[in-house]
């Protein structure tokens, strides 16, 4: 819609670059053209705006299969007025002078024309096709059909208007239809997971079943070798035993012989030491059977004396004295008695 001012009984008119403008004055064409800005009269001037811009159609309608089932199609026309003094001289795109805003629909003139050309190639398509088919392959022909259609129709073209793009969005049947054919899909589906499932139970039972078997040979493994090495422990100490007994019977055997050789040594030392010490006694004995009594008591005394304690002082008193000399006497006197009488 157009921008309108009024200034001193006059009115300005600025326009979009999409929106193509018809100024007639008193029957006459004066202004034509998209983006237009100009001054007019209200009383005197006749406006038309003709939107020249590319514009979306959407729409949904019912259609019925050959097999009589219903279905909805969801389509997008894209569409644009290619001529606009054709469109503004079959449909009314005049405006308010004062508002700028369209007096009547031509917008809803043109979108009922194109819905209803379109539903009609569709279901020209659909009544001949069955669902399976419509759902699998219906889409594209319903786009085609509904193109070419749009294309070929003479009312479109003799409007000005002229069709850019045609989109199908979803061709669907009723609820409870779709549910029963995505029932089938969705049991296989349901098959395929409950198969896989299965397999991957399988996998893992298998697995599990391969690691308990791992484990259990790992201890037979395991109780082999210890089973060996108790048996390799017995006989490490069986052999150390044999061998200890053996080293304590070399010892025993070495000790033994020692002692022997030692005994055999000291009985020779003892011996010898014996018929030394024997040897100088007789000589001792024999040297002193050929000596002289007084000798024999020089020696005594002699030995005596090495054998005495050291006396560094002797304390006599008188009556020591008397009875030692009284002593000394008496032996000098049977000394001499006994010398004289041999």
């Amino acid at each position: 819609m157009s921008d309108i001012t009024r200034r001193l009984g006059w009115r300005h008119l600025r326009s979009a670059p999409t929106v193509h403008v018809r100024h007639h004055r008193r029957g006459r064409l004066v202004h034509d053209g998209p983006g237009l800005s100009f001054w007019f009269r209200a009383l005197t001037a006749a406006l038309s705006e003709v939107p020249v811009d590319d514009r979306e159609l959407a729409m949904t309608f019912h259609a019925r299969t050959s097999d009589f089932q219903d279905v909805s199609v969801q389509a997008t026309v894209t569409y644009r007025i290619s001529d606009p003094a054709t469109a503004a001289a079959r449909l009314d795109f005049s405006v308010d002078p004062d508002t700028g805003a369209w007096r009547g629909a031509p917008l809803e003139q043109i979108s009922t024309l194109l819905t209803e050309t379109a539903q009609q190639h569709a279901l020209d398509v659909l009544a001949r096709t069955p669902l399976s088919a419509a759902l699998v392959d219906g889409v594209a022909a319903v786009r085609e059909r509904i193109g070419g259609g749009l294309g070929a129709e003479p009312r479109l073209s003799d409007t000005g208007i002229e069709v850019v793009a045609v989109r199908v969005i979803a061709l669907r049947p009723e609820p409870e239809v779709e549910r029963a054919l995505r029932t089938p899909a969705r049991e296989q589906i349901q098959q395929e997971a409950d198969r896989a499932t299965y397999e991957r139970r399988a996998v893992a039972v298998e697995r599990e079943r391969a690691i308990a078997e791992n484990e259990l040979a790992s201890r037979i493994e395991l109780a082999r070798r210890e089973e060996r090495l108790v048996d390799q422990k017995g006989t490490n100490a069986r052999r150390e035993a044999e061998e200890g007994a053996a080293a304590d019977a070399v010892r025993a055997e070495a000790e033994a012989a020692r002692r022997v050789r030692l005994a055999k040594a000291e009985a020779t030392a003892a011996r010898e030491v014996g018929e030394a010490r024997a040897g100088a006694q007789a000589a001792w004995l024999r040297v002193h059977s050929e000596a002289d009594p007084a000798t024999l008591h020089a020696l005594a005394v002699t030995r005596l004396a090495e054998n005495l304690p050291r006396v560094d002082s002797i304390t006599l008193s008188p009556d020591v004295l008397t009875g030692l000399l009284a002593r000394l006497g008496g032996t000098g006197t049977g000394t001499g008695t006994g010398t004289e009488g041999a």
